[in-house]
């Protein structure tokens, strides 16, 4: 490896190793399972970055997924896997199944879904097609429908790339100038460290919006809407949306302020502006038993 592969690949890192660890990393490489060694794609990415940018849609796709790989990998390092390959397999065909459907269906590396060992109610999407699912909310999911609207309104975030739009501009423009400067092969440890800085921050200004204090309103509302249309074009019935938030109404949960609850608007402030995207529909899709039934199945062994 020469010596500016080394750099470029310690400094795409460098900010996951500050966060989580070696340990981590491996684990969240190992989980995710990609088909190109991080090594090719590091070299993919420095060559498509040539130039000073200054706006998240800036990003290249190999760009987006290194960091949204970052971020999985320090969701994979604060809640573990669930040890359940049959399960996962299903909601993977699911998410892609909706994902197909997406404005973008094909991203760098594909899309990426895997649910969390934790009864905590939540779902995370990390940009590159980084998508998590709690155990706590499959339980709630009452049917296939429901649990296609969900992943869909995940897959609503990456497509509008929200996460990256959680960037803070000082960050944004200190990774840009990063990434794009042609010094990078000749840097030493100081400016090595100063481009681990721009990246740590990076990362951590994404970790926080998914975890810490959820997204803006406005995006959470833009992923209802994506949901609605990538769903009912996938052929699940969108109501199942209304269904899952149903449930989630008057949950004394709630009250702890935790997961799902803290990084979301309440149920009751979705549901109307949902129902009402679903009646701008020219046709509805209808539940389809033969997917309850699968889902009842694939859930079956949670508990």
């Amino acid at each position: 490896m020469n010596a500016r592969l080394r750099l470029c690949f310690g400094f795409i890192l460098a900010g996951l190793l500050a966060f989580a660890g070696c340990s981590v990393l491996e684990q969240g490489t190992q989980i995710l399972g990609q088909a190109e060694t991080v090594v090719e794609k590091g070299e993919k990415a420095v060559d498509t970055a040539k130039k000073l940018r200054s706006a998240f849609s800036d990003f290249s796709e190999e760009e987006e997924y290194y960091i949204g790989r970052s971020v999985a990998a320090i969701i994979l390092g604060q809640y573990p896997p669930l040890n359940n390959a049959a399960l996962n397999r299903y909601v993977n065909k699911v998410g892609n199944a909706v994902a197909m459907f997406s404005e973008r269906p094909e991203i760098y590396a594909g899309w990426h879904f895997l649910v969390l060992d934790t009864d905590e109610v939540n779902a995370l999407a990390a940009p590159g097609g980084f998508i998590f699912i709690t155990k706590g909310l499959l339980k709630r999911c009452p049917d296939e429908e429901s649990l296609g609207l969900i992943l869909a309104h995940e897959v609503g975030h990456v497509v509008a790339k929200h996460g990256l739009q959680s960037i803070k501009k000082a960050n944004l423009t200190q990774a840009f100038t990063a990434i794009g400067t042609e010094a990078i092969q000749a840097y030493g440890p100081a400016e090595l460290a100063q481009v681990t800085s721009a990246f740590e921050g990076v990362l951590s200004d994404i970790v926080e919006k998914l975890i810490t204090r959820g997204y803006d309103r406005k995006y959470e509302y833009e992923a209802d809407e994506l949901a609605v249309n990538i769903g009912s074009g996938t052929g699940y019935d969108p109501n199942g949306i209304s269904r899952f938030l149903q449930t989630m109404v008057g949950d004394k949960s709630a009250v702890s302020g935790k997961g799902w609850f803290k990084t979301h608007p309440t149920p009751e402030q979705r549901l109307d502006r949902v129902k009402s995207e679903i009646a701008g529909l020219q046709t509805v899709p209808s539940i389809a038993v033969v997917r309850t039934q699968r889902f009842k199945s694939a859930v079956a062994s949670l508990k």
